[in-house]
């Protein structure tokens, strides 16, 4: 039967309903996908879709800013599900003309939870999200409260980017306690130099492991850079939202903060 829901962006999606053939253009969203048991449905994925393990038997069809249609039209998908800031708005045009299309959008904590529910709607596995949902927020639960430190979140070089104000990584970092300054203004992922770094005080630096992938070198180079703030490098896969938000919690109970 024909279904029309509202996707995150407002826009009406008309489909097939329980969808058979699933694009997901998300890493964070495929393995989300999987964990509420849809490992059958999905036919299509970005080449950065490699979780779980069970993903990468699946045709990879594009990557997150980028298409080839050759293959999402020789995948003949029923549904394609793709996310605001990881897929671009000329994306999602060019699919829509094609084939239903429905947009996630994941800033915060709250909004992982929404998507998590929604996709159970979307797919008919309300019962199988709503468990997973309720099993990350357990999960978040027990986390130990941690010192409201001032930290940072670094995701990129040449220029320094960090993570700020409407993402997920800084909902996350604040929920656990710390405490966010490049938050504060109007930039996602504000691009710094090392005067704003040191006029920060900052306790914590986090070099994250993607999408630049920081190492022994460069967590050399911020300590010489702020030498009374703690370095950490930290997987940036455990910062993903979705289903790996189980696996973000355990390594976060268990992290090496430098306290």
């Amino acid at each position: 039967m024909k279904k029309e829901l509202t996707d995150h962006l407002g826009r009406t999606v008309i489909y097939d309903f329980p969808p058979k053939r699933i694009i997901c253009l998300c890493p964070g969203i495929t393995e989300t996908l999987f964990a509420i048991g849809l490992e059958n449905e999905i036919v299509g994925r970005t080449r950065y879709c490699i979780y779980p393990e069970a993903a990468k038997k699946v045709p990879a069809v594009a990557g997150t800013k980028d298409l080839q249609l050759d293959k999402i039209h020789a995948v003949k998908p029923d549904l394609i599900i793709m996310e605001k800031e990881e897929n671009t708005e000329e994306m999602v045009e060019t699919l829509a003309a094609h084939y239903p299309v429905y947009v996630a959008e994941v800033q915060t904590i709250d909004d992982a939870y929404r998507m998590i529910t929604d996709m159970g709607h979307l797919t008919d596995r309300q019962k199988e999200a709503d468990a997973l949902t309720a099993n990350i927020k357990q999960a978040f639960a027990d986390l130990p409260a941690l010192p409201a430190a001032r930290v940072a979140y670094v995701i990129w070089k040449k220029p320094y980017m960090v993570a700020g104000k409407d993402t997920y990584i800084n909902t996350l970092l604040q929920t656990i306690g710390f405490i966010t300054p490049f938050a504060d203004g109007s930039d996602r992922y504000p691009a710094l130099t090392e005067e704003q770094f040191k006029e920060a005080k900052l306790d914590i630096v986090f070099l994250s492991s993607e999408p630049y992938p920081f190492k022994e070198k460069q967590q050399q180079q911020f300590q010489e850079m702020l030498p009374d703030s703690t370095i950490r490098l930290i997987d940036g896969e455990m910062f993903w939202y979705g289903a790996r938000m189980l696996q973000g919690a355990r390594y976060l109970k268990t992290y090496d903060f430098g306290f």
